[in-house]
């Protein structure tokens, strides 16, 4: 039993400052997505939401989760953290695209989320976690 447990004590003291330090990178770079996400586009996330306008609250949502998929793929496939930084900053940067692209689709996007259309938030929210989803697979191969 003493062996054991020695083993697995070994195995955490070996293994989790590396699970921490991927784990922070990646929270990191989730931060700094949502920032970047939250500076590009023509309406302001946080006003809306405190307002309890719910197209702006979804749209945020969305964009947070279509970040974080992909970055737990980069965590679960790999060892190293210049692995997570790269596949990371590939996945704001479709992100960010992702949105580019809509809002030159739909016109009127600031005003109608602004205005409260859920309607037109959701259909962004399927896109950002979409290309959430296709990132992250490709990301874990």
């Amino acid at each position: 039993m003493s062996e054991t447990l020695n083993a697995v004590l070994a195995a955490l003291s070996a293994g989790l400052p590396l699970l921490l330090l991927h784990f922070v990178v990646a929270l990191v770079l989730l931060a700094v997505g949502v920032r970047l996400y939250m500076a590009i586009t023509p309406f302001d996330e946080r006003r809306l939401i405190k307002a309890g306008n719910t197209a702006g609250g979804v749209v945020l949502a969305a964009a947070v989760v279509g970040l974080a998929m992909p970055l737990a793929a980069t965590l679960a496939t790999s060892a190293l953290v210049v692995d997570i930084l790269l596949w990371g900053t590939i996945a704001i940067a479709l992100q960010l695209v992702t949105f580019g692209v809509f809002a030159a689709m739909v016109r009127g996007l600031r005003q109608q989320i602004e205005n409260g259309n859920v309607a037109v938030a959701s259909i962004l929210a399927a896109a950002q976690i979409a290309v959430g989803l296709l990132n992250a697979a490709a990301v874990a191969g």
